[in-house]
């Protein structure tokens, strides 16, 4: 399944990117180029949702990214992953 949350990342400094997910509680990342940033967030934001799935199954509603409050500096980005739901359901 195909999941796709907005991002808000922050340059901190001339090597370091941190971000996070409004919608994704405490999910945050960072990496030391927009590149590296972009795949932790990949990874956390997957994390997060199989967590959640395992819990109770429900997700938060996704945010349109003109209602998040931001900086200028600040990067919105939308980041997709894709989560196998079953493992061996394609095998």
């Amino acid at each position: 399944m195909r999941f796709v949350y907005p991002a808000v990342i922050s340059r901190v400094s001339e090597e370091k990117y941190t971000g996070y997910f409004p919608d994704l509680e405490d999910c945050v990342f960072s990496g030391d180029s927009l590149d590296d940033a972009i795949e932790s967030a990949k990874e956390a934001e997957e994390g997060w949702i199989r967590v959640e799935l395992e819990e109770d199954g429900d997700l938060p509603a996704i945010s349109d990214l003109d209602d998040i409050p931001h900086a200028e500096d600040e990067i919105l980005r939308q980041i997709a992953i894709t989560v196998r739901l079953t493992d061996g359901w394609d095998e």
